[in-house]
């Protein structure tokens, strides 16, 4: 048997109070016109008071499940991709495990920022490539909104809160070409001072988001595109047989001179920013779910994922969908 991780079911979930550009105009010094023409960014979603990211998390893992018609039970695994987890511990994800009524199998938190959900891919396709696992369910989950500064208008305008969802099941791929291809993952922890959280376990604070805007995205297009490049490569593949990018959801310019600097149109791209903002590891699981009900992902296409995030930590997943 050829067994390659191939998704099977996707899904999202977005919290209900959506934030214009507007309602920060009291607040700060700036506009719409000032964060569109910046990041790309008309709105975002905010969790109610009370909503944690497992509860995002839950409702994701729900329309996923439902997507690729079986039961939690039918699981072996679940990876939850966040940097906003409700606790220090235990993991969202034995929270998710819980909620779903899952009551067999295993689950961890993977954290890596902006690029959790392509290591959280990567986990799940080594898990069951080597046999670990048959089915893992793999989400993406932030909170953003309880890490932010709102006196930082650089910062605190580009976050939103969400959810996205993937089920991905070991399938014989003899006679039918699909799944993970290839990942290539990344890090450099000598970049840690470029986006990072002040505040941890190990000070007694929470923190705040704090980021030097102009270096991540020197660093972004650079190290996406050849991320995405290097991936492609590993799969004997190219940009130009590529069908989508679908990348993490950070800044309109980023994705912009990524796809640019890979030789690809704007066409190619699946772009969700303006509509949710930068969900961190969440932004990837949820641009191809809403890409999928777009009508814009179908069977067969060639999609590459790609993210940077803190650390600095970053990669790309190639997938057959």
């Amino acid at each position: 048997m050829t067994g390659r991780a191939v998704v099977t079911g996707v899904g999202h979930y977005l919290p209900e109070r959506v934030v214009p550009n507007a309602e920060f105009e009291a607040t700060l010094e700036t506009s719409d016109d000032w964060i569109r023409s910046r990041s790309g960014i008309e709105r975002r979603h905010f969790a109610a008071d009370g909503e944690t990211t497992s509860d995002l998390a839950i409702n994701a893992a729900r329309a996923a499940l439902a997507d690729a018609g079986i039961d939690a039970n039918d699981v072996d695994a679940i990876i939850v991709a966040t940097s906003t987890a409700d606790l220090t511990f235990p993991s969202a994800a034995t929270m998710v495990q819980a909620g779903l009524g899952m009551t067999s199998g295993f689950a961890f938190d993977v954290q890596a920022v902006c690029a959790g959900f392509v290591y959280a891919l990567s986990n799940a396709n080594a898990l069951i490539v080597s046999g670990q696992a048959n089915r893992v369910l793999v989400i993406g989950a932030e909170t953003f909104s309880r890490i932010m500064d709102w006196s930082d208008r650089s910062t605190c305008v580009l976050f939103g809160d969400g959810a996205g969802a993937l089920v991905l099941e070991s399938q014989d791929t003899a006679k039918q070409d699909r799944g993970i291809l290839s990942v290539d993952l990344n890090s450099d922890g000598r970049y840690k001072d470029l986006l990072y959280v002040d505040g941890g376990v190990s000070t007694q604070t929470t923190g705040h988001l704090r980021m030097q805007g102009n270096q991540v995205f020197r660093h972004a297009v650079e190290k996406l595109a050849k991320t995405a490049n290097t991936a492609l490569e590993k799969a004997g593949l190219s940009a130009q047989d590529v069908d989508w990018i679908v990348p993490h959801q950070a800044n309109i310019r980023i994705i912009q001179g990524t796809a640019k600097k890979m030789g690809l149109s704007m066409d190619n791209v699946v772009v969700t920013v303006q509509d949710h903002g930068n969900t961190s590891a969440a932004s990837i699981p949820l641009a191809l779910s809403v890409g999928k009900a777009r009508g814009q992902i179908k069977q067969g296409d060639l999609i590459v994922t790609e993210a940077i995030g803190g650390g600095l930590a970053w990669g790309a997943v190639v997938i057959r969908w």
